[in-house]
């Protein structure tokens, strides 16, 4: 355990500075490690979730978030590396899910709207509570993608990604740029509303329940399976369309060092 006066220097670079009380941010800070069991948890205590490291050097030494700090280190803090090689080093983030899938807080509804559209497979609910979402997300393989760092810092989560944004547009793009999702969009393939994945119907069997001015004017339409909702190319999707391009373009980094 650390002696009670003990103090290490703290760097966090990249995204990681996003955590951060302004006057630590791209700089070196001392920091109390005195009481704290392991180096997650004075990383966790400064405020970063764990889900968002990758990497920790402690004196220029790879260490693991068991790590415990007695004092006088000099400790780097780093995000998931997409363009360094750091296979020699201690990962500290699990392997990427195969399937990108999601399960997002109550505060991002639009977001999981905007993701179904682009193809993604993403539960929400308004009313999910902490332990539904992990539970979901370790039962199921998801990502969790939150506006609450609280929830990140659970020990049992794997898998996460804090939303800066608070835009739901962009949201979106953030999103899909921090994982980069850009070749794995499917746009207009699943139910904005309720998730399940569309199927192509013929226009007969659903005629009947077209507005004359869209039997006139469409020919082609989906149907969900799991709300019954139609769906055709109308000024919704001409308006929709420029959104998923958008996030589809490929983005450059998210901060400097």
């Amino acid at each position: 355990m650390a002696h009670p006066a003990a103090r290490a220097e703290f760097r966090f670079y990249e995204e990681l500075n996003d955590f951060l009380q302004p006057e630590r941010r791209r700089r070196a800070f001392d920091y109390s490690v005195a009481g704290t069991r392991s180096v997650k948890d004075a990383i966790e205590a400064i405020g970063v979730p764990h889900t968002e490291v990758d990497l920790i050097l402690v004196d220029g030494l790879s260490v693991g978030f068991d790590h415990v700090l007695r004092g006088g280190e000099r400790v780097a803090v780093y995000p998931v590396f997409e363009r360094l090689d750091i296979a020699p080093l201690q990962h500290l983030r699990p392997r990427p899910l195969r399937e990108p899938r999601f399960v997002l807080d109550t505060h991002l509804g639009k977001l999981a709207r905007h993701l179904r559209m682009a193809g993604f497979d993403c539960l929400y609910r308004n009313n999910y509570r902490d332990i539904e979402i992990i539970t979901s997300a370790l039962a199921e393989q998801r990502i969790i993608l939150t506006r609450d760092k609280g929830l990140l810092k659970q020990r049992l989560v794997t898998h996460g990604y804090f939303v800066r944004h608070t835009g739901s547009e962009e949201q979106l793009r953030e999103v899909v740029r921090a994982l980069q999702l850009e070749t794995a969009l499917r746009p207009f393939t699943r139910c904005r509303e309720c998730n399940a994945e569309l199927r192509e119907v013929p226009k007969a069997e659903i005629e009947s329940r077209l507005p004359q001015k869209v039997r006139a004017a469409y020919e082609r339409f989906q149907l969900c399976p799991g709300c019954g909702r139609i769906y055709w190319e109308g000024s919704h999707y001409a308006r929709l369309l420029p959104l998923l391009q958008r996030a589809a373009e490929p983005g450059g980094t998210r901060g400097e060092a």
